[in-house]
């Protein structure tokens, strides 16, 4: 298996074994705070922007995780096009604790902020010429654009609004 590959491998898995962290939380807080009526639907393929999506109650949101520690996070414009989508960029250390959240998105039942006018995305390999073409339908939203959270508290409340207490 070629490096580049190895890597790919590598950063799926660990997308994934954090994405399986995040939703495990996000389930925690909300049983504890007696909140059992949410649905949890994966993507099995990642071409409308969106890696899961969590309902509960008319709140649908269509969620986008991001783990890398670039300055820039790619959105999908298709993201945007969702009713309530958003993205999570999960900080996380070296043995895949969650530590941080940086949140993107709109109140619950609103869309996605505007990010059509942000800088077009570039693809991250380079075609047979050696180039980088752009990817249209997708943007970079600026670190500063994302909001702090520490807590998945904070991300639960951001998620669907004002909850029980727990």
């Amino acid at each position: 298996m070629a490096k580049e590959d190895r890597h790919f491998t590598h950063s799926t898995l660990r997308e994934r074994i954090v994405e399986h962290v995040f939703i495990g939380d996000v389930l925690r807080t909300l049983w504890r705070r007696g909140v059992t009526d949410v649905e949890i639907l994966r993507s099995e393929f990642d071409a409308h922007g969106y890696d899961v999506v969590m309902s509960r109650g008319s709140v649908v949101r269509h969620i986008q995780f991001k783990t890398q520690r670039d300055r820039d996070i790619k959105v999908s414009l298709a993201l945007a096009e969702k009713p309530s989508g958003c993205v999570i960029w999960i900080g996380i250390d070296e043995q895949l604790n969650l530590k941080h959240f940086r949140w993107f998105g709109g109140l619950p039942g609103q869309p996605l902020p505007e990010i059509k006018d942000f800088k077009v995305a570039r693809r991250e390999t380079r075609n047979r010429a050696g180039e980088r073409p752009d990817r249209r339908n997708h943007r970079m939203v600026p670190k500063r654009a994302f909001e702090m959270l520490n807590t998945i508290d904070e991300v639960v409340e951001r998620l669907f609004g004002k909850l029980p207490a727990g």
